[in-house]
Parts: C-alpha cells; sequence; structure tokens
C-alpha cells in the first residue's frame, strides 16, 4: 500500500492541474478585450500549477484510494495550494504592469492594481474569490482590468461549488475515492449512487441557474459585463463586484430586486434543486433546510428592519425595506453584495449595534448544507435544537424507552442521533472559538478608536463565514498584515468547516501524526 503522502500529492496533482485549465481558458478575456500585456501572465500563471500537477500525479499515480484521513489532509492542503496557485494571476498582472515600459502598451499603474503587488494582498484576494468570501484588496475594482475582474469572478464561482467537486467532474474515475473527497469538501448529499455523476449533474444545474441569473440581471438594466460577473458571483455566494460600490453603484431598486432570488437560488441544497426541476415542488416546503432558509431569511429580515426603523437609521419605511431585506439576504445566504455602503444610504459600519449584530447572526448561521453558502449551516442549527429538545424530553421516559429522533426525514435510534448531535456540537464550539480568536487578534491590531466592537466582531463574522460584506476594516492600508493573516485562516477554515484544517495542522506539527 502506498504512503499517505502519495495519495495526497496524486490528488493535489490533479486539482493543480483543473485550476492550470481555469487559467488557460481565461486568456479569452484579455484577447477580446485587448489586454494582450496581461497575456504572459496568464501563460505563466497556467503552466505553473499544470507543470506542478503533472509531476506529481504521475510520480503518485500509483498510489491508493484516498481514506477518511486522506481526504480531510487533500481538502485543507488542497484549498490552500489551490488558493496560493491561484494568486499569481494578480501578483503576476500587478508586477507586468509595475515594470513594463510603456512601449509595451500596458496601462498606468493605479493604487488598485499596485496594491496586488504585495504577495499578502495577492493570496488574500484568491483565498476569498475560492473561498465564495467576497472580501477584497482593491480599493476600486473598477480601476481593475478585465482580466482581474474575470478571475475574481471565476474562482468565485468555481469555489462557490468547490474545487474538489470541480475535479472529480473532470478529472476523477469512478471507484477513485471520489466520494471520500467530496465528503472531505464539506459535502455528504448525494444526487446520483454514482458520486461523479452527482457532481456532473451539480454542475449542469449551478451553469443552468448561471445562464438565469445573467438573463435576468440583464434584463432588469444592468450591463452586460456587470451581468455575467454579478450574475456568477451572485448565484455561488460569492460578492466579488466589478463595480466601486458593489450593488449600490446601481441605485436601482430592480437590480437589488432580482438580485434577491438568485442569492436564495444560491442558498438552497443542490439535490433539492435536482428534484424541483424534475418537477418535485413538494420540497420547496417538506425538505427540512428550505424551510428554514425561508424562515430564517425572513424573520432575520424583518427584526432587521425594525431594528433600522426604530433607531432612525432611514427616513423612510422604504429606504429600511429596501437597505434593510437586502443586506439581510445578502447576510444570511453568506453572499456579500452591498447596498449600504457610505453617507447617502448609511454604511453598514454606521448601523446600530443591534442592526450589526442581528446581521452577525445571520451570517454565523448561513444557510442550507449542500449549497454554495458558508457558516454554520442551518442543518446544524436545527440538530442542536433537536438535541436539546431530546436530552430534556429524556428526563419523562423510563430508562427502558426505545426512543428515535427524526432529523430532516430520517429516524435515527440513539447512537445515530448521538453521533449527529456531537458533530454538529463539536463544529458550532469550533466556529465561535476561532470566531472569538480573529475577533482577540483584530483587537489587538487595529488601531484604537478606529471602529467599534460592533465593528470588529461582524468583520471576523463575515471572513469566517464567507460571506464578504464590510464595515470598512478589510483594505489594502486599512487592515494590518496580521489582520490579513487572521483573516486567511478564517476565510480557510470558515469554507471547510474546520475539521479537515485542525486535522491536517496535527498531521504536520505532531511528529509522524500524518502516519498514525
Amino acid at each position: 500500500m502506498k504512503g499517505t503522502g502519495e495519495t495526497i500529492g496524486r490528488d493535489l496533482g490533479r486539482m493543480l492541474q483543473a485550476l492550470a485549465g481555469l487559467v488557460f481558458v481565461s486568456l479569452i478575456v484579455p484577447v477580446a478585450w485587448g489586454e494582450y500585456y496581461a497575456v504572459p501572465a496568464l501563460v505563466v500563471s497556467g503552466a505553473i500549477p499544470l507543470a506542478l500537477g503533472r509531476i506529481l500525479t504521475s510520480a503518485f499515480r500509483d498510489a491508493s484510494d484516498p481514506g477518511k484521513l486522506h481526504g480531510m489532509m487533500i481538502a485543507a492542503s488542497g484549498w490552500l495550494c489551490i488558493a496560493a496557485f491561484g494568486s499569481l494571476p494578480f501578483l503576476l498582472v500587478a508586477w507586468m504592469v509595475e515594470l513594463s515600459p510603456a512601449a509595451m502598451h500596458t496601462p498606468a499603474q493605479t493604487a488598485t492594481l499596485a496594491a496586488f503587488t504585495d504577495p499578502l494582498n495577492a493570496l488574500f484576494e484568491s483565498m476569498s474569490g475560492f473561498t465564495g468570501t467576497g472580501l477584497t484588496m482593491t480599493g476600486n475594482e473598477e480601476a481593475l482590468p478585465r482580466t482581474l475582474q474575470w478571475w475574481r469572478t471565476l474562482s468565485e464561482w468555481v469555489g462557490g461549488v468547490g474545487v474538489i467537486v470541480l475535479t472529480t467532474a473532470i478529472l476523477a474515475r469512478p471507484g477513485s475515492g471520489s466520494l471520500t473527497l467530496y465528503e472531505s469538501e464539506a459535502r455528504s448529499e448525494k444526487i446520483h449512487p454514482s458520486i461523479v455523476s452527482t457532481v456532473r449533474t451539480i454542475w449542469w444545474i449551478f451553469i443552468l441557474f448561471t445562464f438565469v441569473s445573467i438573463l435576468l440581471l440583464w434584463t432588469v438594466g444592468m450591463p452586460i459585463w456587470d451581468a455575467i460577473n454579478h450574475g456568477m458571483t451572485g448565484l455561488a455566494t460569492g460578492g466579488f463586484s466589478v463595480t466601486d460600490g458593489s450593488i449600490a453603484a446601481y441605485d436601482s431598486a430592480a437590480i437589488e430586486l432580482a438580485l434577491i432570488p438568485v442569492m436564495l437560488l444560491g442558498s438552497i441544497a443542490f439535490p433539492i434543486h435536482y428534484l424541483i426541476l424534475r418537477g418535485d415542488l413538494k420540497n420547496l416546503y417538506t425538505d427540512l433546510q428550505t424551510r428554514w432558509v425561508i424562515v430564517h431569511v425572513g424573520t432575520g429580515a424583518l427584526v432587521l428592519c425594525g431594528f433600522l426603523y426604530s433607531s432612525g437609521t432611514y427616513e423612510s419605511a422604504s429606504g429600511v425595506l429596501r437597505y434593510g431585506v437586502f443586506q439581510f439576504v445578502s447576510a444570511a445566504t453568506c453572499t456579500g453584495f452591498q447596498t449600504a455602503v457610505d453617507a447617502t444610504n448609511v454604511a453598514l459600519g454606521q448601523w446600530p449595534a443591534h442592526a450589526q449584530l442581528t446581521m452577525v447572526l445571520g451570517m454565523v448561521i448561513g444557510a442550507a448544507a449542500g449549497s454554495t453558502a458558508g457558516g454554520i449551516k442551518l442543518i446544524r442549527v436545527a440538530t442542536l435544537m433537536k438535541g436539546v429538545q431530546h436530552r430534556v424530553s429524556d428526563v419523562f421516559y423510563p430508562a427502558t424507552a426505545v426512543r428515535r429522533v427524526k432529523i430532516n426525514g430520517r429516524r435515527l435510534g440513539e447512537e445515530a442521533a448521538a453521533r449527529e448531535f456531537e458533530e454538529a456540537a463539536i463544529i458550532g464550539f469550533l466556529w465561535f472559538v476561532f470566531l472569538g480568536a480573529g475577533i482577540f487578534v483584530l483587537l489587538l491590531v487595529l488601531p484604537p478608536g478606529g471602529y467599534t466592537l460592533q465593528n470588529v466582531i461582524f468583520e471576523v463574522a463575515s471572513a469566517q463565514g464567507n460571506v464578504g460584506l464590510s464595515t470598512g476594516i478589510t483594505g489594502p492600508d486599512s487592515l494590518p498584515r496580521p489582520g490579513k493573516a487572521m483573516f486567511l485562516f478564517n476565510m480557510w477554515i470558515g469554507r471547510l468547516e474546520i475539521v479537515p484544517v485542525l486535522v491536517t495542522l496535527r498531521a504536520i506539527l505532531v511528529r509522524g501524526g500524518m502516519y498514525r
């Protein structure tokens, strides 16, 4: 049996080859827009992971299929590698503009693009993209070349479904340990018995909904380039924008209204989409998570609007509804589009504390497992509530009673239910531990008096929940380097739901841990 390192190396090689394919496909954009100076940067950015990926897969082609430990380590190390190599287009395009003479027909350097000459900023942008977070190191997205606007969008679109899911759909063979890798990327629901068929169906659904989202946004007046980018990042619940000011730049209630169903589509589990597309509409109300998405978003939006209205944040009830509903949907679906960004519509960082903390709750809980959204996930919240109810009611039953718990249509015995409760409790506990760690670090590194405590809590919850809403803390100059490093960690663990990252770190730090 081949070693653990060989199995991990082979599958990392596959992921790097998939990344290289994405970079090479993106060459269409600089050619179409006449940004020829970006072509060499993309070629190099694709050639490096392609070469390394081929070396790894060739060297370890006979490695054994991954087990549970392998799967977690492949997921954690793979996402970190994808973020690192995915930062090359930002870094190399920025340096190409920085170093090229005017004779090369490169544009003038801008402060926005110059920020990516710092490798930490480039890595931050890439990690934010692939994890579907949307926090950004750009000062003005409109000043970016179309090539990088597209790369940001594509990274979120692919990351929303999952890099491993993409790799499995393209490169994996049936029976090659694909199920283990699929589950390691925080997914468990299957559409078909074959996991390869499942991930390919997920991609067909995702592509269909992407075209529908783009068409909808274009129909309500968004320019076609903007519609393509926002349709992709909206459905992927990522939140990157191509405008300075996110969705607020359009000042269009019609566009905001059109984006709400796009964001909600991304927050519902793909197996439910599959059933609904096949005509099984009852899943809109019979599926536990889908019901809870509707209740969670609806209730949270009403509460937020109530707080904004009672505090007089907006002068009119229409303003309260417009900004309150859109921003809570954006938070709860972990999308990160913003309409409240400046003094004209009261920026998020200026909202009352109770309104900001309501948004934090939405970001922490998130939406459905099996969707593109982040957060703890509604199914875990439901499981914890079931667990509390079960333990309390247990007192009233005799010791000999045989009890079963019903969770999302499944009837579980005591042992199976205990495992479900334990998993949900562990993830929930760890989530708040690292949320607290992020808050502590940010309070240490931010200058005193600049931001309130609720601003800090909001920003860390946004990073770890893979949301992307910001109170103004995150930026190339406003966020100190230790804060950027902490957010990189928060985004990484948030996307993989913590445990795979901890398993990988233990294997690296504990002598011989990866072979135990």
